[in-house]
This record gives C-alpha cells, structure tokens and sequence, in this order.
C-alpha cells in the first residue's frame, strides 16, 4: 500500500513538472516567477540586451508603468519576460514600475485577472505614460523587447 502511494506521488510530481500543470495567476513578483520557475534563470542569464538602448532606459525621468500579463505555462513569456527581467535588472531605473500578472492556461478562467484589458495573447507588455496606455508588445517583439519598449516611450515624445 505504500509503494503504490508513492509511486502514485512520484507520478503526479513528474507529469506536473513535464507538462507545465503548475501555474502562477494574479499579481506576481518576480521574485515569484522565479523561485517556482527556476529554469527561467537559464533565460535570464543568457540574454543580452543591446547596451545603447539599456542606457536610453536608464536615462528616463519620468514615471512609465509597465504591466505584463504572462502564463508562467508560456515559452513566449519564459523568453520574452526573461528577457525583460534583465533588462531591468541591467537599467535599474525606479521609475520604470513594472507589475506582473499571471494568467493561467484555462482561456476560460482568465477573465478575472485580464478584465477589461483586450489580452489575446501572452506576453503583452502593456506601457502607460499618466495612467494612459501608450503601447503594448504583444507575444513577440518586433525587433527585442527593450528596442520595442523604446520605440513605444520615444513614439509617445514625438
């Protein structure tokens, strides 16, 4: 009885962590993402953002809201939010203030924690300048994520 107990938990352990059933929803950290996600480090260590558009990041003085709405089931938002972890990290600009939502894989739970935002697809990036929506990076950046979220900040100057 306790052999087929364990192997009945060894099992369930082992599918959850082949097919992705543990998932994060609602506002996270990432903190968050990354203690339940450690393969996510790999990503974050590997990505290397173009260093004259860290620097533009850098130089931004005034506050820019990022909210990024993700499934922690995604490799999109494994990539791209791995990427944007970085790119943080390297800009280190308080003024960019970033809040994480998790959104799970069920399309029809989503509606609580994307309401009223139009998310179709993951990663999106949505940018606000005086809570107003500015631009947003959805799945896939055009070019990398930090010369997307550039090109939206410098479009908002123009």
């Amino acid at each position: 009885m306790k052999k087929s107990f364990l192997y009945i938990i060894t099992f369930f352990f082992l599918i959850s962590s082949i097919y992705g059933i543990d998932e994060l929803v609602g506002r996270l950290s990432q903190e968050d993402i990354l203690e339940n996600f450690p393969n996510w480090q790999g990503e974050v260590a590997s990505y290397f953002p173009k260093p004259e558009i860290i620097e533009k990041l850098k130089s931004i003085d005034y506050e820019i809201k990022i909210e990024i709405f993700l499934g922690t089931w995604c490799p999109d938002c494994k990539q791209h939010v791995s990427a944007y972890f970085k790119i943080m990290e390297m800009t280190y600009n308080p003024l960019l203030v970033t809040s994480y939502i998790g959104i799970p894989r069920d399309i029809e739970a989503r509606e609580p924690y994307i309401q009223g935002k139009n998310i179709v697809r993951v990663p999106t990036f949505i940018v606000f300048i005086n809570d107003e929506e500015i631009g947003r990076i959805i799945e896939h950046p055009k070019k990398t994520v930090e010369e997307d979220l550039a090109d939206i900040i410098e479009s908002e100057k123009s």
